[in-house]
């Protein structure tokens, strides 16, 4: 038992994602360093670096995703609670009472401009405490080179997370209910609703360092996968259809738009010339002049035969997608589940059992 006080707590934290966090955090404090020092000279005298940013780094690429790391977070964060830790000091001057007190109006400040930034606590300090350094630099030190550290970091961190792929600064991006209204989500009018998720978090009555969409978001997942454990045994070689309609991807845009009415089917799987599956094309993609399917094909939603078939809900109801094309291991297709197939399954699956009379 007493070893789970050495677990990680953060949650989906991966080796992977801990090596990408250590190396942005190395490339990040370094370039951090030289560029400040190319923007305000060198010497024994310049602070280049100012302590706080290694606890924003951490925060920065370590965990992207939490209201803490945005970048307003982090600018504002630290620039605004180091203007406080410098304005206490300078009429504050008992050393253990500026200390406290910077670190509380710090908390005050970054939490009413909403840039809440636990390095910020930091950087209050630092003004206080900061020595004759930050006493020579006065209140420009919250500006250079709080802010200008701040500031070099976020965009190397930006430029860090696109090429690595991941999602920074970290934007919600509400599914899309797909017809330009004002509906919800299909997959959002069931299960619970958005005032139980704000219920929830009352009840609580906690502070949880995840963005509120995120959890809500999160706990849709949760209901998903849940519900995927529970009708494991359905697979999408159950209900998948075997006798696809498809085209090359050479194929005229008119030749696209017969098959698709002939077959009454609003997707059409398109397939290279070694029959490996390359896309998909329905009609919206259609009203798009072209010589061949092949300019206007969008990416086609797939899956393994062994894929639960559950799964395939998110994609089914995005708004966007109709069918998911079932495919092996060199892309070549096998079936083909639409909206339909998924819709009578689940209807069968949750039919009640038939009334039997007990003699």
């Amino acid at each position: 038992m007493a070893f789970r006080l050495f677990v990680p707590i953060l949650a989906g934290a991966t080796l992977r994602e801990r090596l990408i966090a250590c190396i942005g955090a190395t490339v990040g404090i370094a370039l951090t360093g030289m560029i400040s020092g190319f923007a305000m000279g060198s010497g024994p005298h310049v602070a280049l670096l100012v302590a706080p940013m290694g606890a924003s780094a951490v925060l920065l690429f370590a965990v992207p995703s939490s209201p803490l790391a945005q970048p307003w977070s982090i600018i504002g964060g630290n620039t605004i609670s180091a203007l406080v830790g410098v304005t206490v000091a300078h009429f504050v001057h008992d050393t253990v009472i500026a200390s406290g007190l910077a670190v509380a109006l710090a908390i005050a400040a970054m939490s009413f401009t909403r840039s809440l930034h636990p390095p910020g606590g930091a950087a209050a300090l630092t003004g206080v405490l900061g020595g004759p350094a930050v006493a020579a630099a006065g209140f420009l030190f919250p500006f250079v080179p709080v802010a200008l550290n701040s500031m070099i970091l976020v965009a190397l961190g930006f430029l860090f997370h696109k090429l690595s792929r991941r999602n920074y600064p970290h934007v919600h991006l509400p599914a899309a209910g797909g017809h330009g209204t004002t509906d919800r989500p299909p997959a959002e009018r069931v299960g619970f609703r958005p005032e139980d998720v704000d219920a929830a978090l009352s009840a609580l009555d906690e502070t949880f360092d995840i963005d509120r969409d995120d959890l809500e978001r999160l706990l849709r997942q949760v209901e998903l996968q849940a519900m995927v454990r529970s009708q494991r045994t359905l697979l999408c070689r159950d209900i998948m259809s075997c006798d696809v309609i498809s085209v090359p991807d050479t194929a005229s845009a008119d030749e696209a738009r017969r098959q698709l009415i002939d077959h009454n089917i609003r997707t059409l799987p398109v397939v290279d010339a070694d029959d490996r599956l390359t896309g998909a094309v329905g009609l919206r993609e259609l009203t798009r002049a072209t010589d061949t399917v092949k300019g206007v094909m969008s990416k086609a939603g797939t899956a393994s035969p062994d894929t639960p078939a559950m799964s395939l809900l998110p994609a089914l109801t995005d708004g966007r997608s109709h069918a998911v094309v079932i495919v092996d291991g060199e892309r070549r297709i096998l079936g083909l589940i639409t909206q339909t197939d998924l819709l009578a399954a689940a209807a069968r699956v949750q039919a009640p059992a038939p009334f039997k009379a007990v003699a």
